[in-house]
């Protein structure tokens, strides 16, 4: 059987004409000698409702796409129109990468990975004891299991639904031990007490500008990780800095997730570190390293 040279695969989400992924898997794709293309498929751009999500995962399917990666503000919301999760996808209640394979749609999740290898890799040797997190939607699931792999001890959750980070703790309890994880109802609550922040909320897109803590609560001490990347440099990260806290920008996460992502729909090994090389020179040409 010959072997399959040719892969068609997209990114649904809103607001995301910006995304570095068509990019990466790309240039991933030609350096495996494959004809690849990434496609964009953003509902703001088409002037469409997010209840057009089924039909457009119809229209990538009737198309003869791989698969698709998902985000913001689908990563839940798509699980309903999938055929099966992997075991991450399950665990986590959180799709980013979805694989078109004989008439199924398998969904997984590999922006935990991402998140993980990023920290890993950025913030080697950080103090762990407690972190808060900001935000418990698609993202903030992932990032949070990937938070107490890491090893931080306890992590506070806020989010502007309590309840979402009451049941996102209460999921991390029943993985990792309890309390491990509790929902707070104000950052100002935690940041006091904590180590580190993560944001893993919109905010700092540039469709949605802001900085989701009050700048006041950051102190030198504190590192601060950021899941936005466009721009690399979030409000959020450019307050930590002037304050001299060590920080962690958004990229890598996409880079590895980006990774994992290629691996499922092409079954070609990616090359990490070329693909991270190639993440920064994107970066640097649009004036955004």
């Amino acid at each position: 059987m010959t072997e399959k040279t040719s892969f068609r695969v997209g990114l649904i989400g809103a607001g995301i004409q910006r995304s570095k992924s068509p990019a990466l898997h790309m240039r991933e794709g030609a350096a495996h000698g494959l004809d690849y293309i990434y496609e964009i498929v953003d509902v703001t751009a088409r002037n469409l409702a997010d209840s057009a999500l089924p039909d457009l995962l119809d229209e990538l399917e009737a198309r003869g796409f791989a698969g698709t990666n998902i985000t913001h503000p689908f990563k839940q919301a798509v699980i309903p129109f999938l055929t099966e999760l992997s075991d991450d996808a399950r665990m986590l209640g959180a799709v980013n990468t979805v694989v078109f394979s004989d008439g199924r749609r398998i969904g997984h999740n590999t922006d935990w990975y991402g998140f993980h290898e990023n920290f890993v890799r950025g913030l080697p040797d950080v103090k762990l004891d407690r972190a808060l997190l900001v935000g418990a939607g698609g993202a903030g699931v992932a990032v949070a299991h990937a938070a107490l792999k890491l090893g931080i001890k306890r992590l506070d959750i806020f989010d502007r639904d309590r309840a979402r980070a009451e049941k996102l703790a209460a999921d991390l309890n029943g993985r990792f031990g309890a309390d491990r994880a509790f929902a707070v109802d104000d950052p100002a609550s935690s940041l006091p007490h904590a180590d580190g922040l993560i944001n893993a909320t919109p905010i700092g897109m540039l469709a949605h500008p802001g900085i989701p803590v009050t700048p006041d609560l950051l102190e030198p001490r504190h590192w601060v990780a950021d899941i936005v990347y466009v721009p690399l440099v979030t409000e959020l990260l450019a307050t930590a800095k002037a304050k001299g806290c060590r920080t962690l920008q958004g990229g890598g996460m996409t880079v590895f997730q980006a990774v994992e992502a290629f691996r499922l729909f092409c079954g070609r090994e990616p090359d990490a570190e070329r693909m991270t090389a190639h993440f920064n020179e994107i970066c640097a040409a649009e004036g955004n390293a």
